[in-house]
């Protein structure tokens, strides 16, 4: 893994020095290239074409401190790689960072952690990789750009959505791939929260299929998306998959990244000790699915990872304003059952105690004005799993909690007694958009104080919805993008895809959220005082 960046910047002799005495640059120039220093081979050392290494999914940053950050790439084969960092434009000085090389186990992907960083900065980043035997540069300079939080900024600006590539919708170069991206990058977020789902990894991806309007829907297709993912180089494969396409690469490497895993990224509903009876599927172990699935998920997102245990629930501060908590609905839930225990206990584990116990703390130390919490699935929404089992944490009793409830209702009654104010829950899951207040005065739970929910999604997949509420909560539904009745599954190419963008502004640090759809249209606003 990679080492931090000197302490000072490196001016151009320097910078130049430096690589010449790593024999980096044997039988090369230096010159400067889109205001980054760009090593170049001479021609004398030009290689013949096909035998440079490859990016072919770009760069990446994520979970992004006032003091750190994560960045990420990709080659196609074992490559070291050297990151070039600078604040604003390049002004002939640059922070080297040599990090380390590219494994085939890990599909040839690499993050790089970056530390000692100023708050309140825009740091420029480029990405290449040399080739370990006779260290030359090997690839094409790729570009990034991330910002840390800004303590005194005077706004907060960031976005969320899920549901990448589902019910078969993959990139149609026709459509304009998944040009959703494109449309919240012109918000100028100052980053993006993938809600779950980033791929679908029991969804194949057909070279064309007939939409009920009697158009074709027409796909890229790989090896990788040909059948359901099983083995680590398949889920691999559904990741690069999706960024074949040039609006999410464009995204990612202009809007840092916080992600959220949900079912996809290894299938359908799936629990920790489930046992599959699915004729697609020769390796029926979820638990070995779910491990090549979690390394596939890391492998290719800039997350941080911290521990042996690689947890994927974090929190992450964005100034004063804003503490943002990231959850994990997979990694300790018991089985989906009918989800009516009177107590709890392993049956009812969703986030589990450890993970609960560690959400209180955080929000009880936290003293930003604004505490979101990032939710891979919905409070409220009824959502099944065959005919007597329940995915989430409703179970259509509109009666006092239980089941999974009781988490809710354990975290929600804390967060009243300790006077623990300002959350707001942001989540995905269900295909279509939405709005829910929930009140107790109309709940049966009614120890807690109101709060909003809300619902984006999907960035890429079939649309559905609504789904009935579970009133345990008082939730109350104050927009539905979808109407009831409306065709189920429906494309990108209806329009009905989905994203939010919350806005937290000084000085009276109002929180707006702002529902979209894929042609940027808003569809419903509120602000929260």
């Amino acid at each position: 893994m990679p080492n931090s960046f000197p302490s000072r910047p490196l001016s151009r002799r320097a910078f130049t020095q430096s690589l010449a005495t790593a024999g980096v640059f044997s039988g090369m120039a230096v010159s400067r290239l889109n205001g980054i220093l760009l090593a170049r081979q001479a021609p004398a050392a030009i290689r013949r074409e096909g035998q440079r290494s490859l990016v072919p999914c770009g760069v990446a940053s994520g979970d992004v401190t006032s003091d750190s950050a994560v960045v990420w790439s990709k080659t196609d084969r074992p490559a070291k790689v050297i990151v070039y960092l600078s604040e604003q434009e390049f002004r002939s000085e640059a922070q080297v960072i040599q990090g380390g090389m590219t494994r085939a186990d890990s599909d040839y992907t690499i993050k790089i952690p970056l530390k000692q960083l100023s708050p309140g900065k825009q740091y420029n980043y480029s990405i290449q990789f040399i080739d370990p035997d006779d260290r030359r540069i090997d690839s094409e300079l790729h570009e990034g750009t991330f910002r840390t939080p800004d303590p005194k900024a005077e706004k907060v600006v960031f976005a969320w959505s899920g549901d990448t590539a589902g019910q078969g919708y993959g990139i149609n170069p026709a459509f304009g791939g998944y040009k959703i991206y494109k449309q919240i990058q012109s918000h100028r977020p100052d980053f993006f929260i993938h809600s779950g789902d980033n791929i679908y990894a029991d969804n194949p991806i057909p070279p064309a299929f007939e939409l009920p309007d009697g158009t074709v829907w027409r796909n890229l297709t790989t090896e990788a998306k040909s059948k359901v993912a099983e083995t680590l180089a398949e889920f691999h494969g559904n990741y690069a998959y999706n960024l074949q396409d040039e609006h999410q690469r464009a995204f990612q490497a202009a809007v840092p990244l916080f992600a959220q895993w949900d079912d996809h990224e290894v299938l359908n509903n799936w629990y920790p000790g489930e046992l599959l009876d699915d004729p697609r599927y020769t390796e029926r172990r979820v638990d070995v699915l779910a491990a090549r699935g979690r390394r596939a998920f890391l492998d290719y997102l800039p997350i941080h990872e911290t521990g042996a245990a690689q947890q994927i629930y974090r929190k992450r501060s964005w100034s004063d304003l804003l503490d943002l908590f990231l959850i994990d609905l997979r990694s300790e839930r018991g089985a989906n059952n009918p989800n009516r225990q009177k107590t709890r206990g392993p049956e009812t584990a969703f986030m589990g105690d450890t993970q609960l116990a560690w959400l209180k703390r955080e929000l009880k130390a936290s003293t930003a004005a604004w505490k979101v919490i990032a939710c891979d699935m919905p409070l409220a929404l009824i959502l099944g799993d065959g005919a007597k089992d329940f995915e989430g944490f409703a179970n259509g009793d509109p009666g006092k909690p239980l089941g999974r409830e009781l988490e809710i209702a354990d975290l929600l009654g804390y967060l009243q007694r300790e006077k623990i104010r300002n959350t707001v829950w942001l989540t995905a899951d269900v295909h279509y958009a939405a709005a829910h207040y929930y009140d107790p005065a109309k709940a049966q739970f009614t120890e807690f104080d109101p709060f909003w929910e809300f619902v984006a999604g999907p960035l890429n997949a079939g649309t559905y919805g609504p789904n009935r509420l579970d009133a345990t909560f008082g939730p109350e539904v104050k927009f539905c993008s979808v109407r009831p009745g409306q065709q189920a599954g429906r494309g990108p190419a209806a329009g009905d895809q989905f994203y939010g963008v919350v806005t937290i502004t000084r000085p009276d640090k109002a929180l707006t959220v702002e529902l979209y759809n894929l042609a940027g249209k808003k569809l419903y606003a509120v602000t929260l005082e």
